[in-house]
């Protein structure tokens, strides 16, 4: 049974979205870790694992619009797979315009701009910038959003009048610190997780009529510490965020079943059976 909805521009997608880092090997936590995601998601155990999520009610995907996601993408759907991409730019990729058009092409019926370019830009004074990128991702013709570990960002979004149709908000700022975009291996355990930031992006996320989805709500697992744990920073998210939000959040299954597990979660909370 498929779980929650809410509207993203005319489509229905579950109110909890397996997030793409984990696939990638970005666990935000350490380098051991990264590479532990790294050995263990094979393209088979990815490919399982994105089976899993439909069957435990999950319809849409949030990940890169990289060639290693494209591709995983692409034979999920060949495979008879019937989740729904909301894409995430690749900020590696130089030419946007070109990134956008292939993550169109792949399918997606998304695509929203990569929250560290934003902030990047955002913090380099080059705000006229991100609006001009919304509108070339815009030119695909796709819904379009802006990511951001920043409430300000959505708040002056807002102001501005820029053209974006759905927000990807992070529960942490982490932005607020210097850092260059991850990469497998790199250390992001000094990344700052604070205990208050949760409140500031979920007051901005409330105040917005777009769809706002929520992530990093378990601190990229740092919020993991036993099953009570896990429940209540959900119930947290569903609590301080629209009835019209959504919540992303990566999965590991290689020692439980986190997939049902969420998914038995947010059907608990949303009291959907």
């Amino acid at each position: 049974m498929l779980l929650p909805t809410i509207d993203l521009a005319g489509r229905a997608i579950t109110r909890l979205i397996v997030g793409g880092n984990p696939f990638s090997g970005n666990s935000h936590t350490s380098p051991e870790l990264d590479w532990e995601m790294a050995r263990y998601f094979s393209q088979e155990r990815i490919l399982h694992t994105l089976a899993e999520c439909e069957r435990c009610g999950i319809n849409t995907l949030q990940a890169r619009g990289d060639a290693h996601i494209m591709r995983t993408y692409l034979e999920h759907r060949e495979r008879g797979g019937g989740l729904q991409w909301i894409a995430q730019t690749a900020s590696e990729m130089a030419d946007l315009r070109r990134n956008a058009a292939l993550i169109a092409r792949f399918g997606a019926m998304a695509i929203y701009h990569h929250g560290s370019a934003t902030d990047h830009l955002w913090q380099a004074g080059r705000k006229g910038e991100i609006a001009d990128r919304l509108k070339l991702i815009h030119d695909t013709g796709l819904p379009t959003g802006l990511g951001t570990h920043l409430p300000e960002v959505v708040a002056y979004s807002q102001e501005q009048g820029w053209e974006v149709d759905f927000y990807l908000c992070c529960f942490y700022g982490l932005s607020r610190q210097e850092k260059a975009f991850p990469t497998l291996g790199q250390d992001t355990g000094s990344e700052r997780f604070a205990a208050s930031d949760p409140e500031a992006m979920t007051r901005v996320m409330r105040a917005v009529p777009q769809p706002c989805l929520g992530f990093k709500i378990l601190a990229a697992g740092r919020r993991c510490g036993s099953s009570r744990e896990v429940a209540e920073a959900f119930r947290y998210a569903f609590a301080h965020t629209k009835p019209t939000d959504a919540l992303v959040v990566g999965m590991f299954p290689k020692h439980s079943n986190q997939v049902a597990e969420n998914a038995a979660i947010v059907r608990e909370l949303l009291g959907a059976g």
